[in-house]
């Protein structure tokens, strides 16, 4: 039922080709031996094997001409080469002539048995290939199917046929921009410019005159008129980016020109007019920085009209198989290579992690798998050490069991009673709290989540003293 793996063994070193023969043989792996390049060439006429461990310096066609050879006419056999001479151009050389993995001699035989099943399994499954991959759909502008998401798209959805100043919320690399161009692109003002700004990347001395524009000689280096942001944004959006960083004296000539609509280019006397919907971005608790006197309340009111928050990675963890899928394939298209596939397991491994970097973080590592990774599949040792030394010991469940049972020992120690009356209460708070975070604020999603009707949430609500979730728009639940 299972097909033959054929593996043939080139190397010059008669020792080297017993080791490994014994080893692969041991592992029912069938193998055959060549002391040449050249003998293994012309062998390819009559045979063809599943894949080849090969040496670099050899007499004859060495295994660089050998991997060049292959490549050109048997691309899809993988190619493991082996030298003594485990140096940095050996190694860019192997990879960049199309290697499968690079094995420096000494070698452990497991290692070297492992990964020789690694490329019999990538080979097999290129075989068993009828047809391509489904891929993601390249023209989906934001991927996510976690119930914080699906309210994300309903208030798109919902401000599609408005002009009104929205507020985005959300931790970095949770794609806020992404968000910012999908609500421009679905509004009225969809044919005119989308014009994106960060205010944590400009010099503070230098944004007025970015935003606003300058006259001919409004300061050094002002060799003439230059139009700012709202002007390329008239009739358009203006996306400003880390709103939080902007400095106290600009947000005031942001005010004034959100009440009037018009504004001076620095240096300048005429007042220019323009009609710009504003898009604006923070990671940080704006709210914050009005009570510390960081933050122009006054502006503060004229940007939350409405308010959009993006749920962090690790609170949308359902979306991590898909996001990951279409990062990959995205990486293969621009990299012009074939599409790395995670395995169940390092899928689930993903799902695992707690992103800090958001779906940027996962991006990069899928354009870093996309390099590194050696095969077609991609096992968990193939990821990035960083990602790997951030392996949980423990799981989440342990953690807060064993944060409970402490609690309740020390209760108990200290005399303490009835200690249900205050444990499921506050179980239940913490519950209900993730829950309306979860699902951002929609009742009737928590109520599910929690495994209750919405009138058990709501009753709850108002036994605990909680205020109740609310949408965009309110919530129709109610």
């Amino acid at each position: 039922m299972q097909k033959s793996n054929k593996v043939w063994i080139i190397d010059d070193d008669r020792s080297i080709r017993w080791v490994l023969e014994k080893a692969l043989q041991g592992a029912n792996i069938e193998t055959r031996v060549f002391d040449s390049g050249d003998s293994a060439l012309s062998q390819l006429n009559r045979d063809i094997p599943d894949a080849i461990i090969s040496d670099i310096r050899m007499p004859g066609t060495d295994g660089l001409t050998l991997l060049s050879n292959l490549h050109n006419t048997h691309p899809h056999i993988p190619i493991i080469i082996m030298t003594a001479h485990s140096d940095l151009d050996s190694a860019v050389a192997a990879y960049q002539g199309g290697a499968f993995e690079y094995l420096p001699k000494p070698f452990d035989v497991d290692d070297a048995v492992a990964v020789t099943q690694r490329a019999l399994a990538h080979a097999q499954e290129q075989k068993s290939e009828q047809a391509p991959e489904s891929t993601p759909e390249t023209n989906t502008e934001i991927i996510g199917e976690a119930p914080a998401m699906q309210e994300v798209f309903r208030a798109i959805g919902r401000l599609s046929q408005s002009n009104i100043t929205v507020l985005i919320n959300g931790q970095s690399g949770t794609g806020k921009e992404l968000v910012a161009r999908a609500l421009h692109r679905h509004s009225p003002r969809r044919n005119g410019p989308f014009i994106a700004l960060n205010m944590a990347a400009i010099p503070k001395d230098l944004m007025e005159s970015e935003l606003f524009g300058h006259e001919k000689g409004a300061f050094t280096g002002a060799a003439a008129q230059r139009q700012g942001r709202f002007e390329q944004a008239n009739g358009g959006s203006l996306f400003l980016d880390e709103i939080g960083d902007m400095p106290a004296e600009t947000q005031t000539r942001l005010l004034r020109v959100l009440a009037d609509g018009e504004f001076y280019r620095v240096g300048g006397h005429t007042p220019v007019k323009v009609d710009v919907r504003i898009i604006a971005a923070t990671h940080q608790n704006l709210e914050h920085l009005v009570a510390e006197n960081r933050f122009r309340e006054d502006l503060f009111h004229r940007l939350n009209v409405i308010r959009i928050h993006i749920p962090k990675l690790a609170n949308r963890r359902e979306d991590i198989p898909k996001l990951a899928r279409f990062f990959l394939h995205k990486a293969a298209t621009e990299l012009n290579v074939d599409t790395k596939v995670l395995l169940p397991e390092t899928e689930e491994f993903f799902c695992s992690l707690q992103w800090p970097g958001n779906v940027r973080q996962l991006e990069n590592t899928c354009r870093w798998i996309t390099v590194m990774a050696s095969g077609r599949e991609v096992h968990i040792e193939d990821l990035p050490p960083e990602l790997l030394d951030h392996k949980e010991t423990s799981t989440p469940a342990d953690d807060w069991e064993k944060a409970l049972r402490h609690w309740a020992d020390q209760a108990l120690a200290r005399g303490q009673h009835q200690l249900l009356s205050e444990a499921v209460p506050t179980f239940e708070r913490a519950l209900i709290e993730t829950a309306l975070k979860y699902t951002a604020g929609r009742k009737r999603d928590a109520a599910n989540l929690l495994g209750w009707g919405r009138n058990t949430l709501t009753r709850k609500l108002k036994d605990l003293g909680m205020a109740g979730g609310q949408d965009i728009e309110g919530d129709d639940d109610n």
